[in-house]
């Protein structure tokens, strides 16, 4: 059997490896989606592989409607076989609000081993963009709102930022050795506080096929160059949450920019709020949503 679809009497049926390239819809997922919930039920070949056809892949994405509107993957199945409703059910226990809250006191408890069943257990039901939409951005924020000021308030930064440095790092390093990718090098701006917009953009980033090399300690940026050229990167991204440091974006950026050889951008809040600043320079903006931010590079790229 090859990764291509396989021709039957009727309709073509495609392997899992090329209904998630399809789909963008991790195997490990469209299997529990299959098992767990019965969501999807592929057909078998004599040796158990499974094989989808066009109708699985139309059922695959109206999946990802769902979660998308915000639908628990405990109530997808339901929903399915329906006449389109105008509106969605109303969250419960297992909506993303809900999953907001436990992961917030897994936090606040410094409870590793919850964390990580929760981390886990939400990249193996959904897809990495709205796990980060609706899951971790949000953490991120309501952990942010609370600030820095308070020893409580510090330590849960730095226990959700030490977990997800070690869970997305070994992500990047496995997702990095079996593909040929577009090269990209993710750092920070100088200064900057925090690396959890950093981590989750490169997340999405390596969940959309880039090769991400990772610095999660800033480089000086007249380094940066240097940088780009040893990773042989095809695109330098700083990312920062504080956009007030004027003299960074505005003067000390584009220097480096213009002699980096590659398109240099920025992404995080410290983007949105200088966003009118970097047009027509030798910056690119990205905004501050992680995954919108690697939409708008994919479309750099390809100038």
């Amino acid at each position: 059997m090859t990764d291509k679809a396989t021709e039957t009497a009727s309709s073509p049926l495609f392997p899992i490896r090329e209904v998630s390239r399809l789909t963008g819809v991790n195997s490990v997922t469209l299997r529990a989606w299959e098992r767990r919930y019965g969501l999807i039920e592929p057909r078998r070949t004599p040796k158990g592989h499974r094989l989808y056809a066009r109708e699985d892949i139309e059922r695959i994405e109206h999946i990802l409607q769902w979660l998308n509107r915000g639908v628990p993957v405990s109530q997808v199945r339901e929903l399915l076989d329906q006449p389109q409703p105008e509106t969605a059910p109303m969250p419960d226990e297992g909506s993303w609000g809900g999953q907001q809250q436990l992961i917030m006191a897994a936090i606040d408890a410094q409870d590793e081993s919850r964390l990580a069943e929760l981390y886990n257990q939400s990249l193996a039901l959904y897809p990495v963009n709205s796990v980060v939409e609706r899951l971790w951005k949000p953490v991120v924020e309501q952990l942010e709102e609370r600030g820095t000021t308070t020893f409580g308030a510090r330590l849960a930064q730095c226990f959700l930022e030490s977990f997800l440095r070690s869970r997305i790092g070994a992500r990047l390093m496995f997702a990095n050795q079996e593909r040929h990718a577009p090269h990209i090098t993710l750092t920070r701006l100088p200064d900057e506080p925090g690396l959890s917009w950093l981590l989750l953009l490169a997340l999405v980033a390596s969940d959309a096929g880039y090769h991400v090399s990772l610095l999660d300690g800033p480089l000086p940026l007249a380094e940066l160059p240097l940088a780009a050229e040893r990773f042989q990167a095809q695109a330098v991204i700083l990312v920062g949450t504080q956009a007030e440091r004027s003299d960074v974006m505005r003067r000390q950026l584009p220097r480096v920019a213009e002699q980096l050889s590659v398109p240099l951008a920025i992404a995080g809040p410290a983007a949105q709020i200088r966003q009118q600043e970097l047009v027509d320079g030798p910056l690119e903006g990205l905004g501050a949503d992680p995954v919108q931010a690697v939409v708008r590079l994919r479309s750099l790229l390809a100038r």
